[in-house]
């Protein structure tokens, strides 16, 4: 890595997401910085800093002075049974990234983007499809509420600093955590379980891979431009036929289980994106097929 390469902090970079991204932004030339937990060990360009500590994020931000910012770090399950955490990391953690990188006003001033991870749930159950980045935030549950606000907190912010929203919808692949929905059904099919217990089975979700969601991060750092992208592939899948998919690739059949205590209240039942935005400005941005990431995460999880 040259001396005089750009740096990247990225909040969270041990997390599902952050790891996938640091490959690309490492790629693409960047020395590639970031935060994580007080539980995991730092280094030189792992910085130990929690959103709750504005002093910390600054030391860090003064310390690494990043060309860009990519937030990251959030309470991301849909389900956390805490909603309390879940209010303090999604707003007022990102509030105390975005001052500390306010109040660090030589950093500020360098700045090509802060790109700020939001989500799709923000959307709930629209009556539009696809879903355009101009829809309605209606938010069904509280993490979703967590980011429609995280949202217009940092728009108070947009004066001060280079701030780009991203919406990504559902997306997974190899290394995501097995509370997660996918990554929980591609396991027991690697595993060739006999049974599956899961929610509602009739849900409809815009399923990308994380390679392009990270490939859209690292190239709308280089197009720094402002405003909120939807990322998604635009396709729908059904629950059911997710199974159908893995089952064909894995070649294995599951006693498949509706779970009432799965099933959210307030469930989102359709949501798919338009990714237009995205792809004016990045023509050549694909989202590929979702069998192809289930067949990778399948064989990242086999036996």
């Amino acid at each position: 890595m040259s001396a005089n390469a750009p740096r990247v902090l990225v909040t969270g970079l041990n997390g599902f997401t952050g790891q996938h991204l640091a490959s690309v932004l490492q790629r693409a030339g960047y020395e590639v910085h970031g935060t994580i937990r007080s539980d995991e060990a730092p280094d030189a360009t792992h910085h130990v800093a929690d959103l709750s500590d504005v002093a910390a994020l600054r030391a860090v931000i003064d310390r690494v002075a990043p060309r860009h910012v990519v937030h990251l770090a959030a309470i991301s399950f849909v389900a956390h049974d805490d909603a309390d955490a879940i209010y303090r990391t999604n707003i007022v953690g990102t509030r105390n990234l975005l001052r500390a990188l306010s109040d660090s006003s030589t950093v500020a001033a360098g700045l090509g983007t802060v790109l700020l991870a939001s989500s799709a749930n923000i959307y709930g159950n629209a009556l539009v499809d696809p879903i355009t980045e101009e829809q309605p935030a209606q938010p069904a549950n509280d993490y979703a509420v967590s980011k429609s606000a995280m949202e217009q907190m940092a728009a108070l912010w947009a004066g001060k600093l280079p701030i780009t929203v991203v919406r990504p919808f559902n997306y997974t692949g190899a290394g995501q955590s097995k509370q997660f929905l996918i990554p929980k059904i591609v396991d027991a099919f690697a595993r060739r379980a006999e049974s599956l217990e899961l929610g509602n089975l009739d849900v409809d979700r815009d399923f990308s891979d994380v390679r392009d969601v990270v490939e859209a991060y690292g190239r709308l750092l280089e197009a720094s431009p402002r405003g909120t992208f939807n990322v998604c592939s635009e396709r729908g899948c059904s629950l059911r036929e997710v199974l159908r998919l893995v089952s064909d690739l894995s070649g294995h059949e599951i006693d498949v289980r509706v779970n009432p205590a799965f099933v959210r209240a307030n469930e989102v039942k359709s949501l798919r994106g338009s990714a237009a935005r995205l792809r004016a400005l990045l023509p050549d941005w694909q989202s590929r097929p979702l069998r192809d990431t289930l067949d990778w995460m399948l064989q990242q999880a086999s036996p």
